[in-house]
């Protein structure tokens, strides 16, 4: 099953699921005193599943680490699929049910000011995943995401060797309504605005689509023309897959870069496609997500867990406790010894026939 295939899979069982747990919801949604009010469920909404990391990585390990806190516990769980007012619906739904401690991963971080504002006043704490949402949010858990965007920008610079100061660059960056983008975007600027000649054409793309990625990189090369940059920014690996596609129909190749280690472009780097990927340890941000989440249920302590504070982007909620993580750059140098070490992916996953010599090549066995 190639990487697209395994994508529409993904995509098709979150859909099936979010609609089998909707329609639960919906049979039990005025019973705010019944069973699911009684302390021992945990909403868990994540924002899309076009990144494959939600479904295999995220998903999975809050389950996990919730059920081993608390194994009476139940999580409920639905994916919004890139729609914000399906987000709403959801998250409604579940302090409708009488749901105390919700884990929010928002398709919009601005839209999820009321929602907040109105389950803080039935006693209802959020938990911001990945994504600061907007809001009264008890806790946040992420990465320092500014960071990640000058690992990206470092990242570009080393590919580009010694035509980094003479290179003009295309970015290709997030959604907008991702309040992680313009972190990555502000990140990678501060790098490249000093390390490169110059940005020469730069687009955000709605919902991370790799599809409208490919579309801009081919309106990039319709405008600069073939030889008019030397390296691409992409915000994610996602669309860095359609950002080589629209090179390579051209016979371009120049050094592009992503974020977030997905299979696919674990490939194309060693394939020589992509130049790097960042590395986002995904294990401890949902396990400690899910550490706050049980200790919110039961009412225990979780301080320890959340040693820095932030403000939200519009600077309106302050000292929100938060844990931020460290990530790395990984080239096809050290594959072997990040994903691989940390079984991410394991090297059957990543070596497949078609990329046996590249791993061989890169000492993945």
């Amino acid at each position: 099953m190639n990487a697209m295939t395994r994508r529409v899979v993904i995509g098709t069982a979150a859909v099936s699921m979010a609609l089998s747990l909707a329609a639960c919801g919906q049979a039990g949604g005025g019973d705010t005193a019944g069973d699911q009010g009684d302390g021992k469920t945990i909403g868990l909404l994540l924002p899309e599943n076009k990144t494959t990391r939600y479904e295999t990585f995220d998903r999975p390990i809050i389950e996990a680490k919730i059920k081993e806190l608390c194994d009476d516990c139940e999580v409920k769980y639905n994916n919004a699929a890139q729609d914000t007012e399906t987000q709403k619906k959801q998250f409604d739904a579940l302090v409708t049910q009488g749901v105390k401690v919700i884990i929010l991963d928002a398709v919009d971080y601005k839209a999820t000011k009321s929602w907040v504002e109105q389950a803080e006043k039935k006693g209802v704490k959020v938990v911001a995943y990945d994504r600061l949402a907007e809001g009264p949010i008890a806790a946040y858990v992420s990465y320092d995401n500014e960071k990640i965007g000058r690992l990206q920008g470092q990242g570009l610079v080393k590919a580009l060797g010694d035509k980094a100061k003479e290179a003009e660059v295309v970015m290709i960056n997030g959604s907008p309504t991702d309040p992680n983008a313009p972190l990555f975007k502000k990140g990678a600027h501060s790098v490249l605005d000093k390390e490169v000649a110059k940005i020469v054409y730069e687009q955000d793309i709605p919902d991370w689509s790799p599809d409208e990625a490919s579309k801009k990189m081919g309106a990039a090369i319709d405008s600069l023309g073939k030889d008019g940059f030397d390296g691409v920014y992409s915000a994610n690996d996602g669309m860095a897959g359609g950002i080589i596609t629209a090179l390579s129909k051209q016979g371009i190749k120049v050094p592009v870069g992503g974020q977030d280690a997905e299979l696919a472009g674990l490939q194309r780097i060693l394939k020589g496609d992509q130049s790097f990927t960042i590395y986002k340890q995904i294990r401890p941000e949902a396990e400690t997500t899910a550490e706050i989440a049980v200790a919110l249920l039961k009412g225990e302590k979780w301080e320890h867990l959340t040693p820095t504070k932030v403000t939200s982007l519009t600077g309106e909620f302050k000292d929100i406790p938060a844990k931020l993580f460290d990530a790395q750059i990984v080239t096809k140098d050290n594959i072997a010894d990040t994903i691989v070490l940390d079984k991410v992916y394991t090297a059957a996953d990543i070596c497949t026939a078609e990329y046996k010599a590249a791993c061989d090549a890169a000492g993945i066995k």
